[in-house]
């Protein structure tokens, strides 16, 4: 009888880890399958001015 129950624990911890190792496969799978197949999303441009230094070293004048 013996037996019987080291078989049984056997299998219990062969699919305890079975279920740790496949579990989160799976999980992330799934996630990655959803955002496949999600629109994509078009990023929109941002609208920047550089400022353009008039004289060479960059620094703006001070009013004295």
């Amino acid at each position: 009888m013996s037996d019987i129950s080291s078989r049984g624990r056997f299998w219990t911890v062969v699919c305890a880890v079975a279920a740790v190792v496949v579990g989160p496969a799976a999980a992330t799978a799934s996630a990655l399958d959803q955002a496949n197949k999600a629109p994509l999303h078009h990023a929109v441009a941002a609208e920047t001015q550089a400022y353009l230094p008039s004289e060479p070293t960059g620094r703006r004048r001070t009013a004295a």
